[in-house]
């Protein structure tokens, strides 16, 4: 009795409180948000998207049945006409913002509508460990033959953030940040991946020397052409998709350092140590900007809080948050950078045996290291697992985060059994893994990722795997689209390349003027 009276209490505080305070971990009861000028010309951008697809889809067939060949009756011969089967830009182009707008509808139904309810999470080492057990099992069972056995190949650094990803995932939904010990071991999995921006970014300047505007904007366009969409159909602040800023800032970090003069690559050293010594000190002033930046929060704000960095980089009024997130991680993108170096110029004066089946080093060698790269791993995750604060953990976790993964990524790779297959399964899943970091803040959790979205209330299990499904299924086709709009609005072509960045410039600062406007009239 006395329950049934707390819930009806508390319920009835929810109707008449939640409208005024508006917390950010409930929705019940809460009005809907009303719709921005940015939303309401988006809604119309993407509705005149999906009618003209629809007209050309018509118009199309149309066409496409009086092309079709026909049977003369007289000779039993058939007509042969010509038809043209590619697919026109413009096609592609109505078709993939069609797809896009019915997605982001999905979105806004999701996680801004109130139509569909929310819960809180409530963590339990089970919700957690169990789900591992089993995509682990999974992901073993799909074991293929890569098509490379050199060290960090293309298949393995897919299947690394793919079973990554889903640790991420099960982390989020979970709730598992609350206990120390896991929270201090998927930070190591975040600098995982920055440390793979650093090392794949490093590794395609130094080897093809392509500095060209065109891989840059090719780039930058799939970091962040999703999340600008989220913020504009969803009314967020950049900085609250952090991982992307992270990223694109680190990836411009990194051209920048290899691109300014003078610009030092293989070809160009080509075993020189005066040019391995050039880019050392390159990496080594790198290094001390890091440091300053860390070290002086107040430069860091300085340069963070110019209009118009301020407008990507802001959350809820000032830079803190960015400052935190970017000094969380701040060597990790330098030491990838450096292994990539070092490893590269191993590989150029063939130190290492990268055959298949063969160990990287030699017996003895190999054994030593996989010996040291073991007990470091082990030695990082107990002290990983003693922390008793998590503020005192965070600040040594910059350092020496670096331990786990030179550990993980020497295990993985110097018996050369190991380097020569790959898990499929966490492979597929590594090729969308931007995709499925960003589409789970409003589809598959919600309330800002502070709750778990229920698409079927009552049955948490059925929820769980219906909206995982369409979560995964919407991910896979963002990816799909973007690919495709990547190679429309990013042309090779130079000349047209900085028409169309003019255009995108102009957009850009039309959307910055109305987000003024915007700010202006909600204060």
């Amino acid at each position: 009795m006395f329950i049934g009276s707390y819930k009806s209490a508390m319920i009835l505080m929810n109707v008449y409180c939640n409208k005024i305070l508006k917390p950010v971990d409930g929705s019940c009861c809460q009005p809907r948000p009303p719709l921005t000028l940015i939303q309401k010309l988006a809604a119309c951008f993407f509705t005149l998207s999906i009618i003209g697809y629809l007209i050309f889809y018509i118009i199309h067939r149309n066409t496409h049945r009086k092309n079709k060949p026909c049977t003369d009756l007289e000779s039993g011969e058939e007509k042969k006409n010509i038809i043209n089967t590619s697919v026109s830009p413009l096609e592609v182009l109505l078709q993939s913002f069609c797809k896009l707008g019915l997605i982001m509808a999905y979105f806004y139904m999701c996680d801004r509508a109130n139509l569909f309810m929310k819960e809180n999470k409530f963590y339990t080492h089970s919700t957690f460990f169990i789900p591992i057990i089993y995509i682990l099992v999974l992901g073993v069972f799909y074991n293929e033959n890569t098509k490379e056995t050199k060290v960090l190949n293309r298949e393995q650094t897919d299947e690394w953030k793919g079973w990554m990803q889903l640790v991420i995932l099960i982390y989020h939904i979970s709730g598992a940040s609350t206990f120390l010990p896991v929270y201090m071991h998927i930070r190591v999995l975040v600098a995982a991946y920055l440390f793979q921006t650093g090392y794949g970014h490093f590794s395609y300047f130094w080897i093809k020397g392509d500095f060209g505007i065109h891989r840059v904007c090719q780039v930058l366009f799939r970091l962040n052409f999703l999340v600008v969409v989220l913020c504009i159909v969803m009314d967020r602040p950049y900085q609250f998709y952090y991982f992307v800023p992270l990223v694109t800032v680190w990836f411009m970090v990194i051209y920048v350092t290899l691109a300014l003069w003078p610009q030092i690559i293989q070809k160009k050293a080509n075993g020189n140590c005066f040019w391995h010594f050039g880019l050392l000190l390159k990496l080594a002033f790198l290094l001390l900007c890091i440091c300053f930046l860390a070290y002086s929060q107040g430069a860091f704000e300085k340069i963070f809080s110019l209009w118009p960095l301020s407008k990507c980089f802001e959350l809820k009024g000032n830079v803190y948050e960015w400052w935190f997130r970017w000094r969380l991680d701040r060597y990790v993108v330098f030491h990838g950078m450096l292994f990539a170096f070092i490893y590269l110029a191993l590989q150029k004066r063939q130190v290492l045996s990268e055959g298949k089946g063969e160990p990287l080093f030699s017996n003895k060698i190999s054994n030593f290291l996989l010996f040291i790269s073991v007990v470091s791993f082990l030695t990082y995750s107990i002290w990983a697992s003693s922390c008793k604060n998590k503020a005192e953990c965070n600040e040594l976790h910059p350092s020496v985060s670096v331990v786990q993964i030179l550990a993980f990524i020497l295990i993985r790779n110097i018996p050369g059994y190991a380097r020569s297959v790959y898990s499929s399964f966490f492979a597929w899943f590594g090729k969308i893994s931007l995709e499925l970091f960003i589409c789970q803040y409003h589809i598959w959790l919600a309330a800002d990722t502070r709750g778990i979205l229920v698409l079927i209330p009552g049955n948490p299990m059925l929820n769980i795997i219906v909206s995982t499904f369409i979560f995964v299924c919407v991910a896979h086709e963002i990816s799909q689209i973007t690919n495709d709009l990547a190679q429309i609005i990013i042309p090779k072509d130079n000349s047209s390349l900085l028409k169309r960045l003019a255009c995108i410039a102009a957009f850009f600062c039309g959307l910055l003027i109305l987000s003024s406007i915007q700010d202006k009239s909600r204060h």
